[in-house]
């Protein structure tokens, strides 16, 4: 094996193995390193708490996403021009010129943009740049006259007559964009566009050498012609054909029944320029007044009337006469065939206008002016400019990347920023406030329904809130609204339901109103289980007492109700009080009841001899076993699913493509969610006068010694035989009731008024 195979250093973190990215060597072989280690395969290059800019210049094909192949991308772009790519580790907001590698081109170039921009901001003398040097600097190189890029707008600060140069250029060659984004043309363009008009001005005075057979309608003559020629010559071969072959001439004509309406619509305009001009027919001239396809008409007749003079009837044009036309622009045609091509530049901006719609005196003043010798020093002197505006844009992006690359790497190759809890991961938009809690793990959402999909195979007590805010009048501060997802990963959820507010603030501390809109409803902690299923039980109860409350609430309401409009109908009838009192019925009730009764008391027999039956260190172990009979499952099942909480489906959800499970045990969740608990050197006084006192600890005591009293009683005599007794006074009971409710003769009893 080689020697020389480097060695990567990884750390445990969230029970996670972690490349630690603690050396420029490490930096710099980055793509060495399998991506399959990585942490994440790709993240939304917007909303993430990383510098704006730094995304954007990170996602160079603009898609919104920033993926393993732009990350090293721009890792060994920085790489190209640092010393030292140690340095970018915590590195601070301001980058040292002394950390540019000038024994390279390329980081030679990046220095000497510093410092001239140093020098123009008036920090000859500095010897490190901001990033509000940088704003400085592209702001003047985008905003002013000239940015060293070499291409130039239509500025209003230059001259009219350069501005008209500039735009006729960009209407007829196209352009390139400024470094401002505007629309401009560089030298190249400029020259372009100057060949073309004197080639173009040269062939005009060609084709007026050449006559024109129309004169000054000449022009719009062969335009015609050149539109009309394969119609003029489609028509008079068919005639040629009906001539020679008349059997073919209802071939030639369009059938009969393509002008009747077809598809529920008439012929359309569209569809009679595919036929022929006008009717065929064995030597039949091309009549005006006769037969002309109507798609046709204005066209045929504006060219007619241009060339009358070659025409023997101005409504007709024959064979001959389409002949002699052709003949007569033959040397206008074949100057016109010599027409100069405007050149195809590779541009940004394609170009909008024909050289023919300039017209000969805009022309000729472009020509004979000295506006295109004026463009030139201004490009000249754009291009002299001490900071070109592609160097300020890669000095920019040396500036992000040497101050913020590697706290993105630490958030995308590892995840050692949120493991580690030294400052908030990419991802944490912030902390909110709710329940006496602080919670730290707060992501940004877009969608909610979209995001709980996914989110709930996280394990994690979810809450989606509404925040919003308003910013006082005057001031820059955020506004508007947002939807967040928060993680409680400690203390209580009895109250964390849909509707209740807390408070959340951003990284930039700024505060929102925070509203519950929906809750992801998972185990937060084991004691929450351990008490679980009492709460159910206690909840199950209250809500049967209060049906059963009500449910009896609204049937004497009812009656009420009936009794009082019977009243109100017939009130000569007196108000029953009820039928007559059936003994022999309610002998069934009461025998139910006794069995009832006589069940429970056989079961408290049993459950007697059974408790008895024990000794007295059995009790705690019975006690005990009831307990986890009833909290074990809830415990055990809570136990599996905190174990298995991850943050993997949560990023998911926001649009991360992560690449291992991203465990979160408890001890991280315990620091990711926090409960209110007062200072450690607080005063505090139990005395409250507004405490009403309560006497429940005294009944309780109270309670224990009568119970452990009959206790020692009962096993201080025979428990069994105290079991027996139970058995017979509950048989003594059921006999009882069994013979109380036996029928005897007079048992009927009058009703009640």
């Amino acid at each position: 094996m080689s020697e020389n195979i480097f060695k990567w250093k990884f750390n445990r973190l969230g029970g996670i193995d972690q490349v630690m990215l603690c050396s420029g060597e490490e930096i710099c072989r980055l793509r060495e390193l399998d991506p399959k280690l990585w942490m994440a395969l790709s993240c939304p290059a917007h909303g993430l708490e990383l510098e704006t800019r730094l995304l954007e210049l990170i996602d160079t094909d603009k898609d919104g996403r920033i993926r393993v192949p732009e990350v090293l991308a721009a890792v060994d772009w920085v790489c190209a021009r640092l010393k030292d790519p140690a340095t970018m580790i915590d590195a601070p907001d301001v980058m040292p010129l002394a950390v540019i590698d000038d024994s390279r081109p390329e980081g030679l170039r990046a220095k000497q943009t510093a410092q001239a921009i140093l020098v123009s901001l008036g920090k000859a003398d500095a010897t490190a740049i901001s990033a509000a040097d940088m704003q400085a600097a592209l702001s003047g190189s985008a905003g002013g006259e000239f940015n060293g890029d070499g291409i130039l707008p239509p500025l209003p600060t230059f001259s009219p007559a350069v501005q008209q140069f500039i735009q006729v250029t960009l209407n007829i060659i196209g352009g390139l964009k400024d470094g401002s984004g505007q629309p401009g043309i560089n030298i190249n363009i400029a020259e372009a566009l100057l060949q073309t008009l004197k080639d173009w001005r040269q062939w005009e005075e060609t084709v007026s050498g050449a006559g024109a057979p129309l004169g000054p309608d000449t022009s719009d003559a062969w335009t015609l012609m050149q539109e009309l020629k394969p119609k003029f010559d489609d028509y008079f071969l068919r005639c040629e054909l009906a001539s020679y072959a008349p059997q073919s001439t209802e071939t030639l004509n369009p059938p009969q029944d393509m002008f009747v309406q077809h598809d529920n619509a008439v012929l359309l305009t569209p569809d009679l320029k595919d036929f022929p001009l006008s009717r065929v027919a064995a030597n039949r001239p091309l009549d005006l007044e006769e037969g002309l396809n109507p798609a046709w008409r204005a066209s045929v007749e504006r060219f007619l009337a241009l060339t009358s003079r070659y025409l023997n009837n101005p409504h007709q044009l024959t064979r001959e006469n389409w002949l002699a036309i052709q003949q007569a622009f033959a040397n206008y045609g074949a100057i016109y065939a010599e027409k100069p091509d405007v050149p195809k530049l590779a541009v940004e901006f394609p170009p909008t206008q024909g050289l023919g719609e300039l017209g000969a005196e805009l022309i000729n003043s472009l020509l004979d002016t000295d506006v295109f010798e004026r463009f030139r020093e201004l490009a000249e002197k754009d291009a002299s400019f001490p900071a070109p505006a592609a160097d300020i844009a890669d000095l920019e992006r040396l500036l992000y990347y040497h101050c913020h690359l590697h706290r993105l790497l630490l958030n995308f190759v590892s995840f050692h920023t949120f493991y580690a809890l030294k400052h908030e991961a990419a991802f944490q938009a912030g902390t909110l406030y709710i329940d006496g809690k602080s919670c730290l793990l707060c992501v940004p959402v877009s969608d909610i329904n979209a995001h709980s999909a996914l989110a709930g195979y996280s394990e994690l007590f979810l809450l989606y809130l509404q925040c919003t805010r308003k910013a006082g009048p005057g001031t820059d501060e955020p506004e508007g609204e947002r939807l967040i997802a928060a993680a409680i990963t400690s203390g209580s959820s009895d109250l964390l339901i849909e509707g209740r507010n807390g408070v959340f603030i951003d990284n930039q501390g700024f505060d929102w109103d925070a509203q519950v809109v929906k809750v992801i409803s998972k185990p937060i902690n084991l004691r929450d289980a351990v008490w679980e299923p009492y709460k159910k039980f206690a909840g199950m109860i209250s809500d049967q007492i209060s049906k059963f409350a009500t449910s009896k609430q609204q049937n004497m309401f009812n009656q009420a109700e009936q009794s009082i409009s019977a009243a109100v109908q017939n009130p000569a009838t007196p108000v029953s009080g009820g039928g007559k009192f059936d003994i022999a019925r309610s002998a069934g009730i009461f025998a139910a009841i006794g069995l009832a009764l006589g069940a429970l008391g056989t079961a408290l027999a049993s459950l007697a001899r059974a408790a008895f039956s024990l000794e007295w260190w059995q009790f705690p172990l019975v006690i005990l076993g009831v307990f986890l009979i009833i909290s074990g499952p809830s415990v055990i099942i809570a136990w599996l699913k905190l174990r298995v909480r991850t943050l993997g489906p949560l990023l998911e959800a926001s649009g991360w493509a992560t690449n291992n499970r991203l465990p979160i045990n408890i001890s991280l969740a315990n620091k990711l969610t926090f409960t209110a608990k007062l200072p450690a050197n607080a005063q505090h006084s139990a005395k409250d006068p507004l405490h009403n006192p309560r006497r429940w600890p005294i009944w309780a005591l109270l309670a224990a010694l009568l119970i452990s009293a009959i206790v020692g009683w009962l096993w201080f005599y025979n428990s069994r035989d105290i079991s027996s007794a139970v058995e017979k006074a509950a048989s003594g009971i059921v006999h009882t009731v069994e013979n109380s409710t036996q029928p005897k003769p007079g048992d009927e009893l009058p009703v009640n008024k």
